[in-house]
């Protein structure tokens, strides 16, 4: 990437970059195939604590696993995007005590409860027996720095994404690089969405002056290989476009955003003095 380059982008999107969400702190490693790690720091923001549901279904019937598959990723986005929100809080609180209750864990519960009666309606649309998943919709809260447990693609790792997880073994750490996989347990394989597998993101020690930015931009990191899974998943269940539609709607993009928010991470390191890091190779994600 050009250092012209990125100076542009920066000074279009740091501003977004601040208030991403820092979705989990651990190790500063970020890895899709491994996501991305986070830093250690006092100022980590917590992360949901949501019940993993793949591993809880019984054997998902073929007929059944597209439309699973894309629930699960639709249950996964879900835990990005508020992770992403509860990383904004860290940053900049808003609202009351009950604030997180109110706008984040409630909204998060009625949602997921609609997601998971339509995996319930999958199996019992062909016939098969209806899986009860009610108790799996409440979430609470995980302690600063614990990465959020997710489901995965069938065949991804139980790791997590970024911060040591989706980027760093913590919610899709190493697995695939974008959920935690919480396992790719039980769920049928046959007719599964395939998921994007992102390069793991190692990074030097963080200064503390920069960690605040560089666990936003890891966040932003996970929540967009969570979409582009999502979006893949949605592509296993309603198939579109010709042979490269993959390429140029979902990875080419995906390649984009990435390039702006490792840019964002090497800037944060340069504006506290201390030595950029080269990330520009890891950019470019393929598929698992």
């Amino acid at each position: 990437m050009a250092r012209g380059t990125r100076k542009t982008a920066v000074l279009k999107l740091g501003g977004v970059g601040a208030l991403a969400a820092l979705l989990f702190a651990g190790g500063l490693q970020l890895a899709s195939a491994g996501e991305n790690g986070r830093p250690a720091t006092t100022a980590a923001a917590q992360t949901v604590n949501c019940p993993t549901v793949r591993d809880k279904l019984p054997a998902v019937p073929a007929a059944a696993a597209a439309q699973v598959e894309r629930e699960l990723a639709n249950l996964d986005q879900e835990i990005a995007r508020q992770n992403e929100r509860l990383a904004r809080q860290a940053v900049r609180p808003e609202g009351g005590p009950n604030f997180v209750d109110n706008a984040i864990l409630g909204p998060l519960r009625n949602k997921r409860i609609a997601v998971l009666d339509r995996i319930e309606i999958a199996f019992n649309r062909i016939g098969a027996q209806r899986p009860d998943l009610d108790a799996l919709a409440a979430c609470s809260l995980n302690a600063p720095g614990v990465p959020s447990a997710v489901n995965g693609g069938a065949t991804q790792g139980s790791d997590g994404r970024n911060g040591a997880g989706q980027n760093g073994n913590g919610q899709n750490g190493n697995g695939q690089g974008g959920n935690g996989n919480a396992g790719g347990q039980d769920g049928n394989a046959g007719g599964a969405a395939r998921t994007v597998d992102c390069p793991r993101v190692d990074l030097p020690a963080v200064p503390a002056a920069a960690a605040a930015q560089v666990q936003a931009e890891l966040a932003t990191l996970d929540k967009q290989i969570a979409e582009a899974d999502a979006r893949l998943a949605r592509l296993a269940v309603r198939p579109e476009g010709g042979p490269a539609f993959i390429d140029n709607a979902i990875l080419g993009p995906l390649r984009s955003k990435r390039v702006a928010a490792l840019d964002r991470i090497e800037i944060a390191f340069n504006r506290v003095g201390a030595q950029r890091p080269d990330l520009d190779a890891l950019a470019t994600c393929g598929l698992n």
